[in-house]
């Protein structure tokens, strides 16, 4: 017996709900660093145009740090679920996962270099390289590994970053970065752009933050991993109590928690605990609330679009990164640097209303997306060919 895919009707909906729901999430998070210099400004001043302030705040407390968390539990819950199959079926998971992880990093890099340096894709792989080792321990032990790996590291920053703002509280401004960047996207050619794309890369992906991204990600697929050989999802029905105090608990504890730089003081410190900390709970709440609500019927067929873009998420990732940067650099409108975030944050819906209807349209015609389709005949080969077939 061959390891294959997961079929069309062995999917859980629930987790391609929150997939969809992450998405959309993940690009009106990512709008702004696709239109503006966001990496190197206070984002809290630089933008001056009407409903910015609350549209800003509305992102930074409900979106901001929210949903990449809820993604790599996700990444982690989906690779336990293969882990776990692969063991049933009496089968080895490592080398078919890591020729998987190999396909997903080369998708990433020709993201990162070609299309946006605002690419996560190699840091999941790579991530997701490392969970591999873990798989087979038990649920417990990934847990209380994934919250000592994830509390350290966080203690220390948290202080570092209260100790730096005690002796200058200001943000800071890369005023030449920003200039490079006006200079290159939306009037530079192809090779200033790869250039500026290199070193924007460069400037979130040095030695120290790279390490510090692995130590934020890692965890949270450990933690999904951890859900998914208890199978928290399956057993929803039974584990109402459970998802309800995590629904509640994260919102209530992760939104206050998020709103600190609005309630004390806007600085790197606060930002960090907004991150760091608010983050990661609220998205267990919003995870937490999807699972409740899709056990009734009627939600999971009023946001069945929302789970066509779940079921075909690597394809409609890259493809908001196709789009935005078609509008705002040199090769497509040019727009970088002319949008606000409100009219950022409209088209980032926009972006995504014309997505969904692309999910929709694509599956009443293929089981599976572009891009998935590609990445699982490159990982599966003939048995994928196999079970396509088998299912026509």
């Amino acid at each position: 017996m061959k390891i294959q895919p997961v079929a069309t009707n062995e999917r859980i909906e629930a987790l391609d709900l929150m997939r969809g729901f992450a998405l959309l999430g993940i690009l009106l998070i990512n709008m702004p660093a696709f239109h503006s210099p966001f990496s190197y400004i206070d984002p809290y001043s630089w933008f001056e145009g009407e409903w910015d302030t609350e549209v800003f705040t509305f992102l930074d407390i409900f979106v901001q740090a929210s949903f990449y968390p809820l993604f790599s539990m996700l990444f982690g819950y989906g690779l336990a679920m293969q882990f776990v199959k692969a063991q049933k079926s009496g089968r080895r998971f490592a080398p078919l996962a890591v020729k998987r992880l190999a396909f997903l990093l080369l998708i990433g890099i020709v993201h990162a270099f070609l299309i946006w340096y605002g690419d996560i894709l190699i840091t999941y792989a790579v991530s997701g390289i490392l969970l591999i080792g873990m798989l087979r321990l038990p649920p417990a032990w990934l847990l209380g590994f994934a919250a000592l790996l994830y509390a350290i590291p966080q203690f220390f920053m948290t202080v570092l970053m209260f100790i730096a703002v005690s002796v200058d509280p200001n943000f800071y401004t890369g005023m030449q970065e920003v200039q490079n960047s006006l200079s290159a996207y939306p009037t530079g050619s192809f090779a200033e752009i790869f250039r500026q794309r290199l070193d924007d890369w460069l400037n979130g992906n040095n030695p120290s933050t790279y390490l510090l991204l692995l130590v934020m990600i890692l965890p949270h697929m450990m933690l999904g991993a951890a859900a998914a050989k208890w199978r928290l999802v399956e057993r929803a029905s039974k584990l109402k109590g459970i998802w309800t105090a995590l629904a509640v608990g994260g919102l209530g504890l992760g939104l206050l928690l998020k709103s600190t730089p609005f309630i004390f003081e806007k600085n790197y410190a606060f930002m960090y605990i907004q991150d760091s900390l608010g983050g990661p709970l609220v998205s267990i709440g919003y995870a937490a609330a999807i699972v409740l609500l899709s056990r009734f019927e009627g939600f999971r067929k009023l946001f069945h679009p929302l789970a066509n873009a779940g079921r075909m998420s690597m394809t409609i990732y890259i493809m908001q990164s196709l789009i935005a940067t078609f509008i705002f650099y040199s090769y497509g409108f040019g727009l970088y640097g002319q949008v606000d975030i409100a009219v950022g944050t409209l088209i980032a819906l926009g972006i995504f209303t014309v997505q969904l209807i692309f999910a929709e349209i694509w599956f009443s015609k293929f089981s599976q997306g572009p891009l998935e389709f590609v990445w699982k005949k490159a990982t599966y080969g003939r048995n994928f060919e196999k079970s396509n077939n088998s299912k026509q």
